[in-house]
């Protein structure tokens, strides 16, 4: 008898996708694809790590489930547009054309609408440490998440006493919060102690070590698994009947896959017409300030709920910011804001060095309800849609990632994502 010889099969064949955008939510997409078996292309013009969220305050928030609508918001619109040095700005040349995103805000204001929005945000935000596991695990630097909670402090008893429904429906959500004391406060923050009296410790928030670093290191661990990375951006997404077969950048190269995701935050909106959906995607500026040698230690990232920003300590220095700014669709970035922090900051830290400092902005892609999109494209059915994050594009990426593979693998996802579509905004009746 001839013996059995093995026959040589041939390499099965991997699907292609690419990510359009390499901010954090893009590269988690990446790392989660990547896992699937997918040859996984990244796209994005800047250089890694240099995204919105590097200008963050780098917290992994997992309950700030409650849109930034609440009740009454509509009476303080006045007080943005006379008071430019709060933490909540809007500017009056912006007015007009940030009109109609704002009415639909306001509409979110309602009590019925923060409960059902925080029950749908929670269902995500459930998820973050676990989803983030698998690729910290595979990233070299073990440090980069830190484990230390966050503090909220507040110049007066009643700070505490207006944020109590909100930590009641936390609570309600499985969110726990430890109130904190004058001693309390000191003991955790020496550099703070005697300022503050009342505060607030959330156990289940982390921070990142740097926020630039972080995307950068996940980058870095998407390319040695095999991922490529370009530097350049997508022009359009190339089609073929009812699905899109790849991206072609400004520069003519083409890059062919069987999938498409579609994470580039505001940058998302140049490709509303080829997805089919136009939805009310805003880019809402958050200021920071970087001092490289503060020479003040920073235990913990500490938000400073009264003066509307947050100390965070990092790697590469004590990040300060958070500030909110409502400037309209391509507006100049206002560093008068960032001036506006460091000004409040030095008032509590009037030892602080700011030799060599840094002024950074970020667009937070924001949609009225402040939930994101995680979604199938309707028109080309093999893109997928990961944007309009707001301010927990950092403590979403890793979740919207495990998504975004599901979706694409045809599974049904654990959670469910009809409160993250992009139909959830079109138009019905000729109302919203």
């Amino acid at each position: 008898m001839t013996p059995l010889q093995s026959v040589a099969q041939p390499p099965v064949a991997r699907e292609k996708a690419v990510v359009i955008g390499a901010g954090i939510v893009g590269v988690c997409c990446a790392l989660y694809l990547q896992r699937e078996g997918h040859a996984v292309t990244l796209i994005d013009p800047a250089a890694p790590g240099d995204s919105t969220a590097k200008w963050s305050c780098g917290q992994m928030a997992v309950s700030e489930v409650i849109p930034l609508s609440k009740p009454g918001i509509l009476k303080k619109v006045p007080g943005w547009l006379l008071d430019q040095k709060g933490p909540l700005a809007l500017r009056p040349s912006a007015l007009p054309g940030i009109l109609p995103w704002f009415l639909r805000f306001v509409a979110c204001a309602r009590p019925s609408r923060i409960q059902a929005i925080s029950e749908q945000m929670a269902t995500l935000t459930h998820h973050v440490y676990e989803d983030y596991a698998p690729l910290l695990e595979a990233c070299a630097d073990k440090s980069l998440m830190g484990q230390r909670p966050i503090l909220e402090l507040f110049d007066s008893p009643s700070g505490l006493e207006h944020e109590r429904p909100h930590l009641a429906l936390r609570k309600a959500l499985g969110f726990d919060h430890e109130v904190l004391d004058r001693a309390a406060i000191a003991e955790l923050e020496p550099s703070l102690g005697g300022k503050f009296s009342h505060g607030l410790l959330f156990a289940d928030w982390r921070s990142v070590s740097d926020t630039k670093g972080f995307i950068a290191a996940l980058t870095q661990s998407f390319i040695d698994q095999g991922g490529v990375r370009v530097r350049g951006e997508v022009k359009r997404i190339d089609e073929v009947g009812d699905r899109a077969c790849g991206v072609t950048l400004n520069n003519g190269e083409r890059y062919p896959a069987e999938h498409v995701v579609v994470a580039a935050g505001t940058g998302s909106r140049q490709f509303f017409d080829q997805i089919g959906t136009r939805v009310p995607l805003a880019g809402i500026a958050g200021y920071q300030v970087l001092l490289p040698t503060p020479e003040v230690e920073i235990r913990h990232s500490v938000i400073y709920a009264d003066g509307g920003f947050c100390f965070s300590p990092m790697t590469r220095g004590l990040q300060i910011g958070g500030t909110i700014e409502f400037a309209g669709a391509n507006a100049e970035p206002n560093f008068k804001r960032a001036d506006i922090i460091l000004e409040k900051a030095r008032k509590i830290l009037p030892q602080l060095k700011v030799d060599n400092l840094e002024y950074g902005v970020g667009y937070r892609p924001f949609l009225p309800d402040t939930k994101p999109i995680i979604d199938r494209s309707k028109r080309l059915t093999n893109v997928l849609l990961a944007f309009g994050h707001g301010q927990l594009g950092l403590t979403l990426g890793a979740t919207t990632g495990r998504l975004i593979a599901d979706l694409a693998a045809g599974r049904a996802p654990t959670q469910d994502l009809t409160p993250f579509s992009a139909q959830r905004f079109a138009l019905v009746g000729g109302h919203a």
